[in-house]
């Protein structure tokens, strides 16, 4: 049996993804009964992917998708509505009623980016001699999907957004218990008690790689930790947006739209991939 097809890069909404996304905005965002008739909106869907995915300029967005100003206030409007984390819950539920989600073993990261625009949540990044920066925390299941994630400035701890993540799930987290227990892998970055009490806080059986412990000395041990290598590679996706790679929003609250907005596609690809 030859190797399924690789989706290709989404860079407009499919139909049967539209239809799901057209369901959410009908019940949230329903039209007026009066007043002019409403845009396009899956043309606005294209061009917010357009955006995240170049990270252009409002202003730059190509006029096939609509007028720069009618998408951004579109956009706007959806982000206060919950629209994207909204989308992005209803296909992580419907993948987990077909098992798509693997709630076992679960891990967080978190990645530093630049804050060109400046804004709130952000702050010097250590890794960028201290030019202002901001930190995208997220948790993802054991395929590397992503459940949970949280804006906050590059110099917060990571230990600190571990709560936060957790509690940032977009749908209802199964009960954990002896016969079905939940795994999360973490980094030395969460070996201190802000980390260790975020684990037990929420149930999870926590592996976490120590500071000063090397890979010479897990020989012959289980190296649960390492299983953290499905976040990295999910974060190393949404990096590949130049428009969530750089925050060019002020807002955190725009920028967390966007990155809901791209792991709603991620969401969509694994769905749809079975069957592609």
């Amino acid at each position: 049996m030859g190797r399924k097809k690789r989706m290709p890069t989404l860079w407009e909404v499919p139909d049967d993804l539209w239809e799901r996304i057209e369901a959410v905005l009908d019940e949230y965002d329903p039209p007026k009964e009066t007043g002019r008739p409403r845009e396009d909106q899956r043309r606005i869907m294209d061009g917010l992917i357009f955006r995240f995915r170049t990270g252009c300029q409002w202003n730059h967005i190509p006029r096939v998708y609509g007028d720069d100003s009618t998408i951004h206030r579109a956009f706007q409007h959806w982000r206060e509505l919950g629209i994207f984390e909204k989308i992005w819950a209803l296909i992580v539920e419907e993948c987990d009623d077909l098992g798509k989600v693997d709630w076992q073993w679960q891990s967080a990261d978190t990645v530093l980016g630049k804050a060109r625009c400046g804004g709130d949540e952000i702050g010097p990044n250590p890794t960028d001699r201290g030019k202002n920066g901001t930190k995208r925390s997220m948790l993802t299941d054991a395929g590397g999907g992503p459940l949970g994630v949280v804006v906050a400035a590059a110099n917060v701890v990571d230990a600190k957004l571990l709560d936060k993540t957790i509690e940032a799930i977009v749908v209802e987290r199964p009960e954990p218990t002896k016969q079905d227990p939940q795994n999360l892998c973490l980094d030395k970055g969460y070996d201190n008690p802000r980390g260790e009490e975020a684990i037990v806080k929420h149930d999870y059986q926590g592996h976490i790689r120590r500071i000063g412990e090397d890979s010479s000395q897990q020989q012959g041990k289980k190296k649960y930790p390492a299983r953290r290598w499905v976040v990295e590679r999910t974060q190393a996706w949404l990096s590949k947006c130049r428009g969530i790679l750089v925050r060019y929003e002020k807002k955190a609250v725009n920028y967390l739209a966007l990155v809901q907005f791209a792991c709603a596609l991620l969401w969509y690809r694994r769905l749809a991939y079975s069957s592609f």
